[in-house]
């Protein structure tokens, strides 16, 4: 198996390709900004399993960046089976009420470079005519909160993409996952105070996202209750939904 991970660094992603790693003894092709973990990262995943790992370092929100790792990527592994994006910043939302830049900074990170990536990245998939590009959006995107609405809003970019692609390459027999992970104990999350069943490990999202790729879902969420619990939140009325502290 052939895998292409797109923010590399992320707990999610690293943990996911060690999945991979010890279930498949997968070749990797990693992409992230930090050259020396990224280096931690394939040596961990070589003595897990993996047949072969290359990285390559890339600021992931320059698009110009982007079609030359993309290249790189597909020569180095000739056919894609599993494209993993997994970049992203949770961001301050109060910060990004009163600082515009800091908000220009979460969309563009979790939103407007994804979807940069997604673009250049169907089209090599649509050619190849085959494989699955797997993406991490979460369920902050399904409504907007006001603990989080930057963040939802560069989410829900993100989902209603992955949507519109998903029909797109559908005929060139490319699956599109969207990942919907609720609270995830990781270093993104290290300020939110922890504990309850509502919190999973990198680890278990990682086994739903191989799961729901094996399946060829269409979205997941992971884990799985987070489906009904936003099921409800989306469907409270408006004029309840204002009042409630979420």
């Amino acid at each position: 198996m052939n895998i292409l991970i797109i923010g590399a660094s992320s707990a999610i992603a690293e943990a996911t390709a060690q999945f991979y790693a010890q279930s498949e003894r997968a070749n990797f092709f990693l992409v992230a900004r930090d050259e020396r973990k990224l280096s931690v990262i394939k040596d961990d995943l070589l003595v897990r399993g993996a047949h072969e790992v290359a990285t390559a370092v890339a600021d992931l929100s320059d698009v110009e960046q982007t079609n030359a790792w993309l290249a790189q990527a597909f020569s180095a592994l000739d056919r894609v089976d599993l494209v993993l994006i997994a970049q992203g910043i949770l961001g301050e939302q109060e910060k990004a009420q009163q600082d515009l830049a800091h908000m220009h900074e979460i969309l563009q990170v979790n939103g407007i470079s994804q979807i940069d990536i997604l673009a250049q990245l169907a089209n090599r998939m649509e050619q190849q005519a085959s494989g699955t590009i797997a993406c991490i959006s979460s369920v902050a995107g399904d409504r907007g909160r006001p603990s989080n609405y930057v963040y939802g809003t560069s989410k829900a970019m993100v989902t209603t993409f992955l949507q519109g692609l998903r029909a797109r390459l559908s005929p060139a027999n490319v699956n599109v996952l969207t990942i919907k992970p609720g609270f995830v104990d990781t270093p993104m999350t290290a300020d939110i105070e922890k504990g309850g069943p509502l919190w999973a490990t990198p680890e278990m999202i990682a086994e739903g996202i191989a799961k729901a790729v094996e399946s060829k879902k269409n979205v997941v969420y992971l884990p799985w209750f987070w489906q009904y619990i936003m099921l409800i939140i989306k469907h409270i009325p408006e004029f309840i939904f204002k009042r409630l502290k979420l």
